[in-house]
């Protein structure tokens, strides 16, 4: 079930392959994400000394969170991989120019899993072209609805 989706990503990228990713978080951030209290447009992944991080979602807390701890919105949060998925997603980053893109938050049997893409940036030429592409398909659609009717 997909509790949010960045769309941002597939009109900025070539998405070529996705990866499943758990996500380390807090107890205040499990609850606000259920809550529906979180936005990944702006976020990113990075990797560092061999590990994966989503850096840039912004979860807000719960008026009902605890008072007395400092929540941190936009912290840093690691993502959790196998060890070889990570180690093909360095190679490819590193060697090919990819970028990792997150894609799609979403519950697998009552956890919270992040999918992330493997991409490459759109020219802006590529963004038009798609654009008109979905343009065309639109129209196409209305043309073929009217004659139904």
């Amino acid at each position: 079930m997909s509790i949010t989706v960045n769309k941002k990503a597939f009109h900025d990228y070539f998405v070529e392959e996705k990866y499943e990713a758990g996500i380390a978080l807090e107890g205040w951030e499990v609850k606000a994400i259920r809550a529906g209290r979180m936005n990944i447009k702006e976020s990113y992944v990075i990797i560092k000394s061999g590990e994966i991080y989503l850096i840039g979602m912004h979860i807000s807390p719960l008026a009902t969170a605890s008072t007395h701890n400092q929540h941190d919105p936009i912290r840093t949060r690691k993502l959790l991989l196998h060890a070889n998925e990570i180690g093909k997603l360095i190679g490819k980053v590193e060697r090919a120019g990819y970028t990792l893109v997150p894609i799609d938050l979403h519950f697998v049997r009552g956890r919270i899993k992040l999918e992330i893409g493997l991409a490459k940036g759109k020219k802006q030429h590529d963004k038009r072209a798609d654009a008109l592409d979905k343009d065309s398909k639109r129209e196409a659609q209305r043309a073929m609805k009217e004659r139904l009717h």
